[in-house]
């Protein structure tokens, strides 16, 4: 009894193999992808919890009844939002995401889109002046290219003069008046105090 080819034999078995590893290979891949998932989802927790704690204090700035209240609460939600805004950045640190710096350089269309131009004497022509949306990049590709007001030849514009307030005559407040300039009735303590006196 013959058996059968080897060749026959070795084929498919060789072939399952190879599809084994491929799957296995997936396998390995989806799962680092799912464990990349939950890290960066489980590290932006303690993010929305702070900022939930802004919400709050948003509300107490508009609950303030002094103007020493709401100097206080300001002062608080500013810092709640320097600190949100440098956990942030602090969590794209640890994925090898870094802001781009753009301000004083030439114009890079692989990370700069120019949104506008701007008259300037002194810097080169294209040179970014000002940048309204942070770019970045993730490690050595740019991951969202900086939207970049750039600079064009010739005189910068004269500042626009801001209107000067007219002032108003008399005082900020009120002036008080007198009991007599708003024609009340004396209190009869008031009376019988001064002939006590007088007596």
């Amino acid at each position: 009894m013959t058996g059968p080819s080897p060749s026959h034999a070795d084929g498919p078995a060789s072939e399952l193999d190879k599809l084994r590893r491929r799957v296995a290979a997936l396998s390995g891949k989806r799962d680092e992808a799912e464990a990349r998932l939950q890290a960066l989802l489980t590290s932006l927790l303690p993010l929305d919890d702070l900022l939930a704690d802004t919400r709050r204090r948003v509300g107490a700035l508009h609950e303030a009844r002094s103007a020493r209240e709401t100097a206080s609460a300001a002062a608080a939600l500013g810092g709640q939002i320097e600190a949100a805004h440098l956990m942030l950045r602090g969590e794209f640190a640890r994925y090898d995401v870094s802001p781009l710096k753009v301000v004083g350089r030439a114009v890079d269309p692989a990370e700069m889109l120019v949104v506008g131009t701007h008259p300037h004497s002194t810097r080169p022509n294209g040179t970014v002046l000002r940048e309204q949306v942070t770019g970045f990049r993730r490690g050595s590709a740019t991951l969202r290219p900086a939207h970049v007001v750039v600079s064009v030849p010739g005189p910068a514009p004269e500042p626009v003069p801001e209107p000067v307030a007219q002032a108003t005559s008399g005082r900020a407040q009120p002036r008080r008046t007198t009991r007599s300039q708003r024609r009340l009735p004396r209190k009869s303590s008031a009376g019988r105090a001064r002939r006590s006196r007088r007596s």
